[in-house]
């Protein structure tokens, strides 16, 4: 696939394509459609706090990492066009909420509701992959993240203005708010009419079950509970922030805790219940994949989206601080790492399908984040401004380069569950976040960069020793097993019964 094909509007996957960038964009600019407009409501509710709005932008991240696991499995039962739909159109109620919420309930409740949107990047993944065959996958995955990402920088840059001078007065960042909710519900309406899953009614596979992701051996399963456990436990290292803030008692923190290891075990329950009888049977050969593939890609998103959004948090006030420059100049020059997104990302896809190792792809691209972050650790007021402006963009063009290519693989891993492995994966990017920025509390930015660095290369050491060239990672369709047909051949069965039974 060459760069041009996005031009291509009347080809049905380029449609499709366009179509669903479009939808990640505006679900990550209402996701994102709070911090831009910070300043405007501590000017306008004069019972909010800076405490406030810091618990508010915990709360917009909180429920994002359960969500991303929950829709993944949704995707694989009821496809993306379903599940994207809903997402958007039920995502604008509580953006609604937010909008015109009058108490710190209403507001704190509503946030934490909406962070569940940021699932939203997990669909799109998966129904490019619906539309895009094996060898142009990489590319496609990475102009969807770039494009649809880029919602984030786009609410910055456009919020405040709408606030101020499309309604104006103490409410306009209501009124913006509610703009970008509305618009979103409709797209979810439109989204539904305008996409199919993928070009055929074959191209979406469903699993056995969608409530735990089928593994094809018992070390497998070992593996999958081992990886588990941190995406619903990372939730106590919020729980443990909030309290210290003091907007939450003990005693609330302690049953938090305990619906948090409620949600572990019942999870582990899941994976037992779906994988213990398949198993016994015994998985055919043709059906097996390596979980090590998927545990090396929790690795890398964990490491390299994980520390993009840690990085972006803090990028701002280490270049105002190390240098001397105003807010506004630090800010500009901070936004250079997420601008980048637009380019980088389909590059690490592009590059990830043109080289015909995606496995070596990978690992050059973790071992290049190392190295970038290394490089700013290194970064001082003695050091030329330009060049530190150098560094943080190469180190940028790596970081989403890898994202890029993490999601260039994941669909060739197992077809039937690329919702459920893109799911985890984008969920363990989240953990990232929350991990770093909770270390950057107690650490120097110098630190915080040679920690993040080392992230980076533990990844690159994981995909090493674990990482496994997918088969037919460049083949024409995607590797279609007897277990897959014998799904399919189900689902036939029951479609053409139900006119009988009616």
């Amino acid at each position: 696939m060459k760069v041009s094909a996005v031009f291509k509007v009347r080809s049905p996957e380029i449609r499709a394509l366009h179509l669903t960038w479009i939808a990640f964009f505006i679900t990550f600019y209402v996701w994102f459609n709070m911090a831009p407009l910070a300043s405007s409501m501590l000017k306008s509710v004069d019972w909010l706090t800076r405490d406030d709005i810091r618990l508010f932008a915990i709360a917009n991240v909180a429920l994002t990492i359960p969500a991303r696991i929950i829709v993944g499995m949704a995707l694989d039962r009821f496809g993306p066009r379903r599940v994207f739909s809903v997402l958007m159109v039920s995502m604008s109620i509580p953006a609604l909420v937010f909008a015109f919420g009058n108490t710190m309930s209403q507001l704190l409740v509503s946030r934490l509701v909406l962070s569940s949107i940021g699932a939203s990047f997990v669909v799109g993944i998966h129904m490019t992959a619906l539309w895009f065959k094996p060898k142009d996958i990489g590319f496609a995955e990475g102009f969807y993240a770039g494009w649809g990402n880029f919602g984030s920088a786009a609410a910055a840059m456009t919020l405040p203005t709408i606030a101020i001078t499309m309604f104006g007065g103490e409410d306009g960042w209501r009124w913006a708010i509610a703009q970008s909710a509305i618009v979103m519900a409709a797209y979810g309406v439109y989204y539904w009419f305008a996409i199919t899953d993928g070009p055929d009614a074959r191209a979406h596979r469903k699993p056995r079950k969608a409530m735990a992701m089928e593994v094809s051996t018992w070390g497998d399963m070992i593996k999958l509970i081992i990886w588990t456990i941190p995406l619903v436990g990372c939730l106590g290292i919020l729980v443990w922030r909030i309290q210290n803030m003091g907007y939450m008692s003990v005693t609330a923190a302690v049953i938090c805790y305990l619906i948090i290891v409620a949600v572990i075990i019942y999870q582990v329950v899941q994976i037992l219940r779906v994988n213990v009888p398949i198993l016994k049977k015994g998985v055919p050969e043709d059906d097996k994949y390596p979980f090590s593939s998927v545990a090396a890609l929790n690795s890398t998103y964990f490491a390299n989206f994980g520390a993009e959004l840690a990085v972006v948090s803090m990028l701002p006030m280490f270049f105002e601080e190390t240098w001397g420059l105003n807010a506004a100049t630090a800010g500009m020059i901070a936004a250079s790492f997420a601008f980048v997104n637009l380019v980088a990302r389909p590059m690490g896809g592009l590059v990830s399908d043109r080289m015909g190792n995606r496995r070596f792809v990978m690992l050059s691209y973790m071992f290049g984040i190392g190295i970038g972050f290394v490089m700013m650790g290194l970064l001082n007021s003695s050091w030329p401004l330009v060049i530190a402006i150098a560094i943080t963009i190469f180190t940028s063009f790596f970081v989403q380069g890898a994202e890029g290519a993490t999601f260039g693989i994941i669909p060739s891993i197992k077809r039937r569950i690329t919702g459920q492995i893109s799911g985890m994966a984008g969920a363990y990017g989240n953990v990232g976040a929350v991990v770093y920025l909770t270390i950057f509390t107690f650490v120097t930015p110098t630190q915080f960069f040679y920690i993040i660095a080392g992230g980076a290369f533990l990844s690159w050491l994981i995909c090493l020793i674990w990482l496994k060239e997918p088969e037919g990672a460049f083949d024409e369709e995607y590797y279609v097993s007897s277990v897959d047909r014998m799904i399919e051949e189900q689902e036939l069965a029951k479609t053409q019964a139900k006119p009988q039974q009616g």
